[in-house]
């Protein structure tokens, strides 16, 4: 049976008008590329690397060997009331962990859709599956820097608890703040390259912006103060980390105010990024 030409149905590709659905269900639906595209960017990152997914476990180890000569043998800085000194180093590498996925996730998800220009390109998926796949990527440099702080907590005697059972929710909120914010700069990157190159200072800036090096008692209970400083998701997320460890200073509205920061910033930049994906093909 021959079919002419006029009877072949044709599906037309037109951009969204008004309020465009986020359409999350896609995710699921193209779950395959995202297992793809997130075991690439792993192994493209390690790819012809010495020392190879070490580097996972040597950032922040490095980090936390600085940490703890500068700031807490040369600047005096202690951990959390009812923490010994002496445990400064777990101290400060329970809030390496979350702050490292975050800045890692952050990164690879705002340059993700100009690194992938090719594709945007040549075939159609859920944009989306991008910056996701992107900053997903980071849980296994978190897996294998979690193997440290269970050999530290071991060897300072840090008793294992239930209550490191929070920190799954708690690693799933870091890295919903790197995907917040990186749906933000991925989409403005795309139309204005100067967000790659503010990107590492930006990151750079957020780690002493959060209660890595210094407990959060630094910082005033009284007056206005605590509320900004919980404007930074991440100053709950940590916080969060060092109870589920330490069982001491149990997470108050600074997580709340957090958690409530990252849902605004996630559901804005999904709807920002959708808007923006009409015009990605043609300005990447």
């Amino acid at each position: 049976m021959t079919i002419r030409a006029d009877q072949v149905p044709v599906t037309y590709l037109r951009p969204s008008k008004g309020w465009i659905p986020l359409n999350l269900a896609d995710l699921w639906a193209y779950r395959e590329l995202v297992y793809f595209l997130t075991w690439r960017d792993i192994k493209v990152r390690y790819k012809q690397a010495a020392l190879g997914i070490g580097w996972a476990i040597l950032q922040p180890v490095l980090h936390m060997v600085i940490f703890t000569v500068i700031f807490a043998k040369l600047a005096g800085l202690k951990p959390d009331a009812g923490i010994p000194e002496a445990l400064y180093p777990v101290f400060s590498f329970a809030a390496l962990l979350p702050m490292q996925l975050f800045q890692g996730a952050l990164q690879r998800a705002s340059i993700s859709l100009v690194q992938n220009s090719n594709l945007l390109t040549k075939v159609y998926f859920p944009r989306l599956i991008i910056p996701f796949s992107a900053a997903a990527a980071g849980l296994v440099d978190f897996f294998f820097a979690f193997l440290v702080l269970g050999g530290l907590m071991l060897y300072f005697q840090v008793a294992f608890t239930w209550k490191l059972l929070w920190l799954i929710p708690l690693v799933l909120l870091a890295l919903l703040a790197a995907l917040a914010v990186g749906l933000w700069l991925a989409a403005l990157n795309v139309q204005y390259r100067d967000v790659q190159q503010m990107v590492p200072f930006l990151i750079q800036a957020w780690m002493y912006a959060s209660p890595v090096a210094y407990s959060l008692d630094v910082i005033p209970a009284s007056g206005p103060w605590r509320v900004i400083y919980a404007l930074n998701p991440m100053a709950g997320v940590i916080q969060g980390f060092r109870w589920a460890l330490f069982g001491l200073n149990p997470p108050d509205r600074i997580l709340w105010i957090s958690i409530g920061v990252v849902v605004v910033l996630l559901v804005s930049g999904l709807y920002y990024f959708r808007h923006m994906e009409r015009t990605f093909a043609d300005m990447v």
